[in-house]
């Protein structure tokens, strides 16, 4: 076969791997988004939804006589005097499918002290962070004491004679459950002031970070397995609030998708090395058989995408690994030898699959990864055929696999 055609008849291979790892990637990307929305609405059904805590609010009302002497209820908002916020998360992390989803438990207490400004009634509305959620152990007292309050539109309402000067404790606490995020505001306005506040959080986990537009915490401890976190002001006047950005695991679907929509630039590094190895050894591949080491890498992501939702990620990628590799080694002994297909084209599967593919799972550092392993190629190549006489591809001076066995 003449060198232009047997390179054509090559490049064919690759692009029809190439389409087939196109369609296995939006089959994966379908997947995912699918099993996503429904497996999201099961665990919000279960675990409820992200939680925003936000501070109660205080006002005092009083009758006052409107235009026409009826009495009407006034209300004049009160800032806390003080607040002592403690928060229990315990991260639970669940694989659902090709996703794994952040559940946590949620253990929050806290304490505002207001003072009255006026005669009059002190008024009381705690918000609940998530409609769709259960709470548990809930305390609502003010000054030690239980005091009756409304349960309606996601609030607890109550209210109680207070006098100009006099100071009310209000202590709220309840468990609860969340998914993805917590948040706590300091109240519904954009900006805010608050005063002598401290919020102490303790997690179960210890790779912490901030979600944007939420403050770092004053002082950071580590307890065991986790951190114990204290934001503390005197004084604070922000429109940003308190959060924690739960750690994220491996994700199986999206590194899926992302190792198999690379893999036509595996394929091709691992031809490129062949065509020129097997040149150099003086061994004819027929484009058929190009045709069925392609299939041994599509193997490879077929079964990743199919087991990855099965078992753990690392063994998923272990055994398809192992399996790709078989199919190669296995069939190239039939080919060329065992020499060649242990040694030379088992290295280069290895290099060129199983540890391109391996780069890809840490998104930040794929790109140069990938960038440092063609330049080692392109560098090895050069200086492996330096010496090589390419006038001589277009002649007869190869052998076929069936001379190089005998």
């Amino acid at each position: 076969m003449k060198s232009s055609s047997y390179l054509f008849a090559v490049a064919l291979v690759v692009i029809a791997a190439t389409t087939g790892w196109a369609i296995l990637a939006q089959t994966l990307v379908l997947r995912t988004d699918a099993a996503d929305s429904s497996q999201r609405q099961q665990l919000a059904a279960l675990w409820g939804t992200a939680q925003t805590q936000t501070a109660p609010r205080f006002s005092i009302g009083w009758m006052t006589r409107d235009g026409n002497h009826h009495l009407v209820e006034t209300e004049s908002q009160i800032a806390p005097m003080s607040a002592r916020v403690d928060v229990d998360l315990a991260l639970d992390q669940r694989q659902k499918g090709l996703l794994w989803y952040n559940t946590y438990t949620v253990g929050f207490a806290a304490t505002y002290r207001v003072t009255a400004d006026r005669d009059g009634r002190l008024i009381v509305r705690f918000p609940f962070p998530a409609a769709d959620a259960t709470y548990e152990d809930v305390v609502f007292t003010m000054n030690g004491k239980p005091i009756a309050a409304t349960n309606g539109d996601g609030h607890l309402t109550a209210s109680l004679p207070i006098a100009r000067g006099q100071s009310a404790e209000l202590a709220v606490g309840y468990r609860s459950h969340g998914l993805d995020t917590w948040r706590y505001r300091f109240g519904d306005d954009a900006i805010v002031g608050v005063r002598d506040f401290r919020l102490t959080m303790r997690t179960n986990f210890d790779a912490i970070d901030f979600p944007p537009q939420t403050l770092s915490p004053t002082e950071e401890k580590r307890t065991g397995g986790g951190w114990t976190l204290t934001w503390n002001y005197s004084q604070l006047v922000n429109g940003f609030g308190i959060g924690m950005a739960f750690p994220q695991k491996l994700q199986p679907g999206p590194i899926a998708q992302r190792i198999t929509m690379w893999a036509p630039l595996s394929l091709s590094f691992y031809v490129f090395v062949m065509l020129v190895v097997t040149r150099l050894r003086r061994i004819e591949l027929h484009p058929m058989n190009y045709l069925f080491l392609a299939a041994a890498f599509f193997a490879f992501h077929l079964l990743f995408a199919y087991t990855v939702d099965r078992i753990p990620l690392g063994w998923a990628f272990l055994l398809c690994s192992m399996v790709s590799m078989a199919l190669t080694v296995s069939y190239l002994r039939l080919v060329v030898g065992l020499r060649f297909a242990a040694v030379e084209a088992a290295l280069a599967q290895f290099f060129y699959l199983i540890l391109f593919s391996y780069a890809l799972f840490d998104e930040g550092y794929s790109g140069l990864s990938i960038t440092i392993g063609a330049i080692v190629t392109l560098f090895v190549m050069m200086q492996v055929t330096g010496r090589f006489n390419w006038s001589s591809v277009t002649g007869g001076g190869t052998r076929t696999a069936a001379e190089t066995t005998a």
